[in-house]
């Protein structure tokens, strides 16, 4: 009687074993539509969302009496790795090239001398189609203030350089050349159209090389290396949308910074070994462009105007998601508010919600610093070196870098609208000089 009992408990054993595997092999058909609808949904969200890089920038070391062919070579890596990313369907606003001190190769010089040198290489840059930075002044403790005038003057003559003064160091705040940061805006103030020239000129505290980022951008070693910047203010627009709290709004924008900053820098890494080029990292610093708003995107947070209470939370959830993301980070990596690069931010500021006291309080916590920030014509030296000096000394308080790009206008005075004219640039409201 066993073997009967046995046949049969076999039997229905392997019915059960079909009927449970036809069931697991349904339920998969069922839901493998639903997760395919899922990962499509969230590719094609991605990619509505996918940041531009507003720069590829190299770092070389230039030589005034081979600096043609020196381009030649690194406009060659520049557009090959432009190539590369705008195949992935990205959109590459600008290529750079960044140098070491400048005060390092126009040893030698005459003033007028570095000057004209720097208005061929501004020629080359314009025919060529890159921006140029020429890297700091006063880089060193004993450097001499003369550094910075005849930084001063190289940007007065030319229009497509950029450069730095170092106000702040391991060492500590540079008194010295603060002061020399203030006469040198003064003097663009005066001798540039529209007093246009101090966009090209920043204060800069702490900033390590490498920064892909202008006015910061510069480096100290061999050259032959890369870094991205990315423009993706509308990543952080789209993750903060509709969340329904700061920790979520964390996570989705860690989550979307990463996923699309992994895969350039899957795309860096292949250039770094097709071109020999070292690739140094990403500054994720999520920049701004006049209606791809940084100011909105905070505003999406917390439902109200930029510079209301919030506003200081706001810029640390995205610092903090900054932080989380697993790639080679370089430069600020932090939240970049430049006031007339930002639609939003330049109304902001025109009505008042915006002042330099909030902006060095948003600094403290995850910011870049002072940035395109519009100044009465009627600023003295004095006033300026003041604004530099706390920026700078909130810089080595906190060991973090930030700059200052401050553009006084000449013959402009508070209430009155600056008259920039330059596609980086929104037009906004002067506000009165401590009294904002």
């Amino acid at each position: 009687m066993r073997r009967p009992f046995s046949w049969l408990g076999r039997h229905l054993l392997l019915v059960i074993s079909v009927l449970t595997l036809t069931g697991v092999a349904s339920a998969q058909q069922k839901t493998a539509p639903a997760k395919q609808a899922a990962a499509e949904k969230k590719s094609a969200a991605s990619a509505a969302v996918k940041p531009k890089i507003r720069t590829i920038t190299a770092f070389i070391n230039l030589d005034p009496t081979q600096y043609q062919q020196q381009v030649a070579e690194t406009l060659q890596m520049l557009r090959r790795a432009k190539t590369i990313f705008e195949s992935r369907g990205y959109e590459v606003q600008t290529i750079r090239i960044a140098t070491q001190p400048f005060p390092e190769y126009t040893k030698g010089m005459t003033p007028q001398q570095a000057v004209q040198f720097f208005k061929q290489y501004d020629a080359l840059a314009d025919k060529e189609k890159f921006a140029a930075g020429i890297g700091p002044a006063m880089l060193g403790t004993e450097d001499s203030e003369s550094q910075a005038d005849l930084l001063a003057e190289i940007l007065s003559a030319t229009k497509h350089i950029r450069g730095s003064i170092v106000v702040a160091g391991e060492d500590g705040v540079r008194w010295k050349a603060i002061g020399a940061a203030a006469r040198a805006i003064k003097k663009l103030e005066d001798e540039t159209e529209h007093s246009q020239g101090n966009f090209n000129l920043g204060a800069i505290a702490m900033v390590p090389p490498y920064s892909p980022f202008f006015t910061a951008a510069y480096h100290t070693g061999f050259g032959h290396q890369f870094a991205i910047g990315l423009e993706s203010a509308n990543v952080v627009e789209a993750a903060f949308k509709d969340a329904p709290d700061l920790e979520t709004a964390r996570h989705q924008l860690t989550d979307m910074l990463s996923e699309q900053a992994s895969e350039i820098e899957r795309h860096a890494q292949r250039i770094d070994m097709e071109t020999g080029w070292r690739y140094m990292g990403i500054d994720l610093s999520p920049a701004p462009l006049k209606e791809v708003s940084i100011g909105a995107a905070m505003e999406e947070l917390i439902a109200q105007p930029f510079g209301s209470s919030g506003t200081l939370t706001a810029a640390a959830t995205i610092t903090s998601a900054i932080k989380s993301v697993q790639v080679k980070q370089t430069g600020y990596n932090g939240l970049m508010l430049p006031i007339l690069e930002d639609s939003r931010l330049a109304q902001r500021w025109s009505e008042g919600h915006v002042s330099l006291e909030g902006l060095l309080s948003y600094s403290a916590v995850c910011g870049t610093g002072l940035d395109t920030v519009p100044l009465p014509g009627d600023i003295t030296i004095e006033q300026l070196d003041t604004i530099i000096g706390d920026m700078a000394t909130l810089a080595f308080k906190w060991h973090k870098p930030l700059s200052a790009r401050l553009l006084p206008v000449k013959g402009k005075g508070p209430g009155e609208q600056t008259d920039f004219d330059d596609p980086f640039l929104v037009n906004a409201t002067i506000q009165p000089f401590g009294k904002q």
